[in-house]
């Protein structure tokens, strides 16, 4: 199992959204609202601020799922314009159910 955390721009999620749910057996994901910036800077200017507003997905997907999730979001993210975003693959080792106490090295 694998986390894929990905930091996209927020006028793209509906459209991350709508072709990662075209994956058979995704097994959904969570967002949320984040700043941050990257290596791009830009002269000081009173009260700059760097922080760009980005969303955060996290998905915890099966191996056999992590490269079609990992290549739809490079792919439907991708505007060609600096900025566009990040994509990492994590290990996970191992979750759990809350509702069930199950626990599993595969739990999806």
């Amino acid at each position: 199992m694998k986390e894929i955390r990905a930091y996209v721009q927020p006028h793209k999620l509906s459209q991350i959204t709508m072709a990662l749910m075209e994956i058979p057996g995704f097994p959904g994901m969570s967002i949320v609202d984040c700043e941050g910036f990257g290596r791009e800077r830009t002269e000081h200017v009173q009260d700059y601020k760097p922080f760009l507003a980005r969303k955060r997905l996290e998905i915890f997907a099966p191996d056999e799922l992590v490269d079609i999730i990992f290549e739809t979001i490079m792919r439907t993210a991708r505007s060609g314009h600096h900025g566009d975003g990040k994509v990492y693959i994590i290990d996970a080792h191992e979750g759990g159910r809350i509702s069930s106490g199950e626990r599993d090295k595969d739990l999806g």
